[in-house]
């Protein structure tokens, strides 16, 4: 599954990098995560629950940030084990640049889903994927003021 987009943020770049790099802002604004702890720079670990159609699952997994520029760009490498669900990894490319209403923010995600989370299908991952991105920004954009 492949994922691109672009946000504003209303706030200027140097603000969106700091909440975009702060755990405790992720937490909060990642729909359903449970945890999003340090375990070594640039290595967190994270439970979240997630549903897709009927699978239902709490995930454990990791992150990692890499190819980090200071304020302008970021790649996240994601891992989560749902048990029974299946699992899902990928990794998504987060660029910023200055905008005259803010920040503009580019993102290009990759996912890949496996085990009961397959079987559900395209169909109602890709729409999933999407209902999840947007709950995501709403609810870091709320943060951000």
């Amino acid at each position: 599954m492949q994922l691109t987009g672009e946000r504003i943020l209303p706030v200027d770049r140097e603000r969106a990098w700091s909440a975009l790099t702060d755990p405790a802002v992720l937490k909060a604004a990642i729909p359903g995560c449970e945890a999003f702890e340090r375990e070594a720079e640039d290595q967190y670990h994270m439970v979240m629950a997630a549903a897709l159609g009927p699978v239902r699952a709490r995930f454990h997994g990791h992150v990692s940030v890499e190819d980090v520029v200071e304020t302008r760009s970021y790649r996240l490498r994601f891992e989560g084990d749902g048990a029974a669900a299946g699992f899902a990894r990928g990794d998504a490319h987060v660029t910023l640049h200055d905008d005259d209403a803010g920040t503009r923010l580019h993102y290009d995600a990759h996912a890949q889903i496996g085990g009961r989370l397959a079987q559900v299908g395209n169909r109602l991952a890709d729409p999933a994927a999407r209902k999840f991105i947007e709950a995501f920004f709403t609810s870091f954009e709320r943060l951000l003021r």
